[in-house]
């Protein structure tokens, strides 16, 4: 009976030790982190979508590196590009905006540092621990320079002055800077392919410090500011092709007490650091 006991145990043992040493191995991979890169779309909130409307997406990607400080938290800094754009034509349901025809496209660059936070362990290395929602927030600075098109020629906006910046008549209103601050708050999804490759999908939406993506913001300086015939004279008011012109100085432009916007919706693809350690008894 005894040496029945003891064939069973000896035959039993390898099942029980085996699954403490696969967790073992598992646990001796540490995930360091990611390096990788993103592709999807942007869009611009501002004076010439106040509605928030998503019916205007331009191309946007970036790359990236995630440091991970644990199976929940990981450091992030990125270089991203966006296109955004967009135009008062678009808002039929709105007469003034309609009447307005204002209308702009810029190439927008952002460096963000942000914070990462898991809600489940994450680790590539370990099947159970291979998915997880996340939040995201940090802050950077973007880089920016509105442009529009007048007889299909292009003609960056700031150094035109369009609200009467640098004018003499304006003195207060100064060119604004083409580098803003931008507060990224984004939801995410990543899921490990396998021990190296990962996926993820995010949405991420910036608030900004700048009222001018979109080169719009107070109200208008008048016609009289500018030389006649200049591109500015015809780009910071262009009523005229649907109507009579509105722009009388001093009238409403823009709305100057919110700041510009946009989101940004991205697939990424990252590849995985990790590094392995010996796992001890704790």
């Amino acid at each position: 009976m005894l040496m029945k006991k003891l064939f069973i145990t000896l035959a039993l043992l390898p099942l029980c030790i085996a699954p403490l040493l696969v967790r073992a191995q598992y646990d001796g991979y540490k995930h360091e982190g990611e390096f990788g890169f993103q592709l999807g779309a942007a869009h611009y909130f501002g004076d010439l979508n106040p509605n928030k409307r998503l019916n205007r997406p331009k191309i946007a990607g970036g790359v990236f590196f995630r440091k991970q400080i644990n199976d929940y938290v990981a450091v992030r800094i990125g270089a991203n590009f966006a296109q955004l754009g967009y135009s008062d034509v678009y808002e039929k349901k709105n007469e003034f905006q309609m009447r307005r025809n204002l209308s702009f496209n810029t190439n927008l660059w952002e460096i963000m540092l942000q914070g990462d936070f898991n809600f489940f362990r994450f680790n590539p290395t370990n099947p159970n621990h291979r998915f997880t929602p996340y939040i995201t927030f940090g802050a950077g600075v973007i880089n920016y320079d509105p442009y529009a098109y007048l007889n299909d020629t292009k003609y960056f906006l700031r150094p035109l002055g369009t609200e009467g910046q640098g004018s003499a008549a304006y003195p207060d209103r100064k060119l604004y800077s083409t580098t803003a601050m931008a507060i990224p708050v984004g939801v995410g999804l990543k899921y490990a392919l396998n021990d190296k490759t990962n996926i993820n999908f995010e949405v991420g939406y910036r608030f900004t410090t700048t009222d001018f993506i979109d080169d719009v913001s107070g109200t208008y300086a008048g016609i009289a500011n500018f030389a006649p015939g200049s591109p500015a004279s015809f780009l910071q008011d262009r009523s005229y092709e649907t109507g009579a012109p509105i722009g009388v100085a001093g009238t409403q432009r823009g709305f100057s007490g919110q700041r510009d916007q946009y989101i940004m919706a991205t697939i990424g693809v990252t590849f995985s650091i990790t590094s392995y350690r010996c796992p001890t008894s704790n």
